[in-house]
């Protein structure tokens, strides 16, 4: 598996691709407002992009999912519950932060809707969709279980979880989510978020201070 990712645009977010060689073709996860840096992050290993994943609604996410995906004609996929953040990423912003950041800002004219349990055959990867409401009532990670990867969005952080008080967000459901959903998983998956270093579900359960309670 060929995997890399880049930290882009103002909120650092990383945008994951992965392939199975170089010059093969790719899945996309997560399309901050950053057209240009996705299209380096795929040109550097020549890579021809099928789909786009969005672990959530969120603008520093999907932002840039209309440029990306027009740019490539790619699938884009997002859980329905987070349509509503969605239809206008600009918009968005402007609501929380009261101005709009330079950047692509766009959205897919359509999106392709995911389910939990739901896997998704791409790329010649099987990827399975974890419905993960809290951090948003759509969120989801991808599961790729024959790599051992886990595309965990804003879900879980190293040393930290996705935050819970913007609008939509829900602590307990987020944390039953994690109990049910993710935990679950091998320890020895590797974790590869939505913003901050890689790290795995193994010393996130035995360090992370948020998931104390998960400990036996």
């Amino acid at each position: 598996m060929l995997l890399d990712g880049a930290g882009l645009w103002l909120a650092d977010t990383n945008t994951w691709v992965f392939a199975a060689h170089q010059g093969s073709a790719a899945v996309v996860v997560d399309a901050p407002p950053d057209a240009a840096g996705v299209a380096e992050l795929l040109d550097r290993h020549d890579l021809a992009p099928v789909a786009l994943l969005a672990t959530h609604g969120h603008a520093d996410h999907i932002g840039g999912a209309g440029a990306v995906s027009q740019r490539y004609a790619l699938t884009a996929y997002l859980h329905p519950d987070d349509d509503w953040l969605a239809l206008d990423p600009a918009a968005q912003l402007r609501l929380l932060w009261g101005m709009v950041p330079p950047g692509d800002f766009a959205a897919p004219q359509r999106w392709e809707r995911l389910w939990h349990g739901q896997v998704l055959d791409l790329a010649g990867f099987a990827i399975s969709v974890i419905h993960t409401p809290g951090h948003t009532p759509g969120h989801c990670c991808f599961h790729v279980a024959a790599e051992g990867v886990l595309f965990s969005g804003d879900q879980l952080f190293a040393g930290s979880i996705g935050r819970t008080d913007l609008p939509g967000g829900d602590f307990d459901a987020l944390m039953r989510s994690m109990g049910e959903r993710v935990l679950t998983l091998p320890p020895a998956t590797a974790v590869l978020p939505g913003h901050g270093p890689a790290t795995t579900l193994a010393r996130e359960l035995e360090t992370n201070p948020f998931l104390e309670t998960f400990r036996t």
